[in-house]
């Protein structure tokens, strides 16, 4: 099993899932979109992830203000409305008998090439929407155990040549990342700013703690985690210093505990980064309690 903060237990059931591809639906083995795909040619998409819990879609507005602000940003008119796409992810959901612990990954690229080429002009067909929800559920070893960092000298980019708020297909330099992480021995990456100011991880949003303050990066060269928002909401309702500063890895190696933030793990313990134990090791105090705090604001959600 993949330790990270996306491990998950194993479901058989998901050995069948249907997948929903432009309103009709395939077995998961059977699912396919052309080579022709801009996605696949050129990672020219966009794409959103949220749970399920209870036949509830979890924070699904703030999720659908970033899909469509990402699809604005890179000139794709989506062809259906917010109550069109919940609509086929409800019946995605239904088809697939599918109520509590579901992760939910909706992807829209610009569609199909006339030939391999980067040019949008080229492009011969609507957008191609692809719907996969899975039984997802997390596992107690990262969420408990915690999990290890290492700093990648890959770098969060500038927002001016490819902004990290953007929710689209090219990962590519977070992969990079994540690859010097693994190589390292650890379970994921820690990001720096092109400031050399610690940003973000490879797929989650970081925070640390010092004293009584939670610290964060500025948000400037980080993805605009939706549950990153939440924990900064739930500091600033319950009177937890929560401050979105520069800091760098001196900071960090002294920090009391450090956490991760995403839609599936919630809120992940870090317990070592670069081979030093962060805190006390595991989870921390002030780490479990934002946890039950955004674990609140989960639950009503579900109200």
């Amino acid at each position: 099993m993949v330790k990270g903060t996306h491990q998950a237990l194993d479901d058989v059931r998901n050995e069948k899932v249907k997948i929903f591809i432009n309103g009709e639906f395939f077995l998961r083995d059977e699912a396919k979109i052309s080579v022709y795909d801009s996605g696949y040619l050129v990672g020219d998409g966009v794409w959103e992830a949220f749970r399920v819990h209870n036949g509830k879609l979890i924070f699904i507005d703030q999720h659908l203000d970033r899909l469509w602000q990402s699809a604005k940003v890179i000139g794709i008119s989506l062809p259906f409305s917010r109550e069109e796409l919940i609509e086929n992810v409800k019946s995605t959901l239904e088809i697939n008998e599918m109520k509590d612990h579901i992760h939910v990954r909706a992807m829209v690229t610009r569609g199909i090439k006339k030939t391999p080429s980067q040019d949008p002009r080229l492009t011969i067909s609507g957008p191609n929407v692809v719907i996969i929800a899975e039984h997802k559920q997390a596992a107690d070893e990262s969420k408990n155990k915690g999990i290890s960092l290492f700093t990648s000298a890959i770098r969060r980019g500038s927002p001016d040549y490819l902004d990290p708020r953007l929710n689209c297909h090219s990962k590519l330099h977070e992969v990079q990342a994540l690859i010097q992480a693994i190589e390292a021995g650890a379970d994921e990456a820690l990001m720096l700013d092109i400031n050399g100011f610690v940003s973000t991880c490879n797929a989650t949003n970081f925070f640390m703690v010092k004293g009584n303050e939670v610290w964060t990066s500025t948000g400037e060269y980080c993805m605009n985690g939706i549950t990153r928002g939440n924990v900064i909401k739930v500091c600033a309702q319950n009177g937890i210093v929560c401050l979105q500063k520069n800091f760098s890895l001196f900071d960090v190696y002294g920090a009391d505990e450090a956490f991760v933030t995403g839609t599936f793990g919630g809120l992940t313990p870090v317990v070592k980064i670069d081979g030093k134990s962060i805190g006390p090791g595991a989870c921390g105090p002030t780490t479990a309690h934002l946890r039950q705090l955004y674990e609140g604001l989960v639950a009503k959600q579900l109200r």
